[in-house]
Formats: structure tokens, C-alpha cells, sequence
């Protein structure tokens, strides 16, 4: 069982998001209300839920593309001091761009026109990015030739090169084996132990990052549940989100999660926001 830092949550700093009495809905529809939410520097927010329960509108009001409905929402830094990583696409094997360009989209690919090639001090946060992630070995072959697993790392190197404040990930484990799974969920908790970057990880699969997060925000039924995984992850707690019978079995340092009616169970992949 990995061991994570105790120090990585800066406890004595301000949130970097804050969200007061936050209702989203669609329609007559209610993702959730009433939700109170602080996420400080250096700390690992996993976002579960089943399909329809808000997680990925839940990231979007946090990337300000979407308004909440009622109540209020803050990040420190505003939008410029998030980063984003996006569920996982297939990249075609063919393109060009090399992962380090691709990296560089981060810095200004905002920019319209060509990126201003030559600049010592992008270069400088490009490198900086990928060693951040383990990818210098890979800095020079066209994305579109990696691994699933080296994508992701890239994409996360992008998401990193402006330095920002959040880390938001949706779905970033999705399409991956186990192994880069476990991978991949070391490598949020070293960056938020190293840069003291706040993470908020949207997951329909808790094991994979269970030793490293500091607390889950569980949607369900237009309600949630806010806490450490000891405090959410029973039972009880998730038998009234669902209003049915859930049972959450430990086995092995696994948790499995049965039942939730015709929801389903939690671990199951997130969804588009209604149109």
C-alpha cells in the first residue's frame, strides 16, 4: 500500500475553491444543491457518482463554462489558475506533433496563429512539465506513437505547463489497464506533494487512487456526501444517496460497491451534461 504525505494538504491556507450553497440543475432536474465546498492547496478531492449525477458539470462550473443555478462560486487565482485534464481520446497514430509541442499547447495554444518558437523560457517550462510527469524520455516522438499510458502522462504535463493553482482531471484513469492506473494516480499525488497544486479527480473507480486521496465528494440522486473515504464509503451513507440498498464490501484493501437500483453502482463511467 503506497504511503502518502501527511503534509501535502496546507491546512493552514486559504481554498483555492470555494463553492456556498451551489445548486446546479437542468430543467427540473437537480444534480445537487446545497452544496458547501472547500478544496486547499496540495489536497486530492475524488469527485464519485453514477452516470447523470453531475461530475463532469460539476467540473465544468468549476472551469466557469457553465453557471450555477443558485449559490456561489470562487477560485483563487480565477480561471487562469486552472488546469484541465479532459477524458482521454484517441489521438491518430499519424500526427505530427511531437509530445512536447503538444505540451506547449498548454503555454500558448491559446494564441492564434503560430506558436513563437524559440523562447528560452517556454522551452525551459515545457521541460520542466514532462520531467514533472516522467515523460522527458518521450519529449521528442509524435504523440499519436505513445502508449495510452504516456498519452496520459503528456496530457498531464500539458495541463501543468501554466503552473496553475487546480488541477482538474476528468476521468483521467478511463481506457487504462490497470497498471498505468496506479501509475497515473501516483503521479497526482507527487505533483500536489511537490508543487502543492490542488486536485480535483473525477473517478468512476476508486482503487486505483484510494491511498492518495484526502477526501470524496459522492453525488448521488441529487444529493451528496462530502468526506474521508472511511466516512463516505459505507454502506449507510450510500444506501440514502441512492434511496435503495448499497453494500460496500473491503476485501483484499478493495472496496466493491453493490447495488444503487436502477442508478447502478458508483463505479461506472461519468456523463455528458444535458443539453
Amino acid at each position: 500500500m503506497a504511503v502518502r504525505s501527511l503534509n501535502a494538504v496546507r491546512t493552514d491556507a486559504d481554498p483555492v475553491i470555494s463553492l456556498r450553497d451551489a445548486a446546479l440543475a437542468y430543467g427540473d432536474r437537480v444534480l445537487w444543491s446545497g452544496l458547501d465546498l472547500d478544496v486547499r492547496p496540495g489536497e486530492l478531492l475524488a469527485v464519485l457518482g453514477p452516470n447523470g449525477s453531475g461530475k463532469t458539470s460539476l467540473l465544468r462550473v468549476l472551469l466557469g463554462m457553465h453557471p450555477l443555478t443558485t449559490g456561489t462560486r470562487r477560485l483563487d487565482g480565477g480561471n487562469a489558475a486552472i488546469g484541465y485534464v479532459p477524458q482521454q481520446r484517441a489521438i491518430d497514430a499519424h500526427a505530427p506533433m511531437r509530445a512536447r509541442d503538444f505540451v506547449r499547447l498548454g503555454i500558448d495554444g491559446h494564441r492564434w496563429g503560430p506558436p513563437l518558437f524559440g523562447g528560452r523560457a517556454v522551452r525551459a517550462r515545457v521541460d520542466a512539465a514532462l520531467a514533472d510527469v516522467h515523460a522527458t524520455a518521450y519529449a521528442d516522438i509524435p504523440v499519436g506513437l505513445l502508449s495510452g499510458g504516456e498519452q496520459q502522462r503528456v496530457r498531464v504535463a500539458q495541463a501543468l505547463a501554466a503552473d496553475p493553482r487546480v488541477l482538474l482531471c476528468d476521468e483521467p484513469l478511463l481506457s487504462l489497464d490497470p497498471h498505468h492506473q496506479r501509475a497515473i494516480s501516483a503521479l497526482m499525488d507527487d505533483v500536489r506533494n511537490r508543487r502543492g497544486t490542488a486536485v480535483v479527480f473525477v473517478t468512476h473507480e476508486i482503487n486505483p487512487v484510494i491511498d492518495y486521496v484526502d477526501r470524496v465528494l459522492y453525488l448521488a440522486g441529487g444529493r451528496f456526501r462530502a468526506g474521508a473515504v472511511d466516512e463516505v464509503m459505507r454502506s449507510e451513507v450510500l444506501t440514502e444517496l441512492y434511496g435503495s440498498p448499497v453494500e460496500v464490501v473491503r476485501a483484499g484493501g478493495r472496496l466493491v460497491v453493490v447495488g444503487g437500483g436502477e442508478a447502478g453502482p458508483a463505479h461506472c463511467a461519468d456523463e455528458e451534461a444535458p443539453a
